[in-house]
């Protein structure tokens, strides 16, 4: 099987791909299943986005609660995003309205920290809930600045 660099399509981080994962990750949290996770390079009809629990999570989430991958990424797929650096938000509402209808998404938990800029990152995905044809539950997943699960709630 030929390396990432070997391949001649193009950058390997916009290739789809399922994630095994290595021994030393069994008995970990280690969780994710699929590359990649940047929504700007996730294709909307992605084989695993297909009927799965979207965890749509904001760049810094994973980074400040240290539980991420254990609480929220077994059995579901994830995108990520910065609604205040990326500048894309039009982009993004196209893509997870995409993700909803084509993808048959059945949920999605958008997590994102307790800061203002990242509210944009909810109000993103209710936009596309709002615009695709099927509707699916939202679930808002607060983290704090310290570390701390703030709040869970499904609007």
């Amino acid at each position: 099987m030929a390396s990432l660099q070997e391949k001649s399509c193009g950058c390997p981080g916009v290739q789809e791909m399922s994630l095994s994962q290595p021994a030393e990750h069994n008995t970990s949290f280690f969780r994710l299943r699929h590359f990649p996770i940047q929504l700007h390079l996730v294709n909307p009809k992605a084989d695993f986005l297909q009927k799965t629990d979207l965890i749509v999570a904001a760049d810094c989430t994973a980074f400040a609660y240290n539980n991420f991958h254990h609480q929220f990424l077994q059995n579901n797929s994830l995108v990520i995003a910065c609604p205040k650096l990326d500048n894309a938000a039009e982009l993004y509402r196209e893509k997870l309205t995409a993700m909803i209808d084509h993808s048959f998404i059945n949920t999605l938990s958008v997590i994102i920290m307790e800061v203002p800029c990242c509210r944009g990152l909810l109000q993103i995905a209710q936009q596309a809930q709002a615009s695709a044809k099927r509707k699916v539950p939202i679930k808002k997943i607060v983290i704090g600045i310290n570390g701390d699960l703030q709040s869970e709630k499904w609007l």
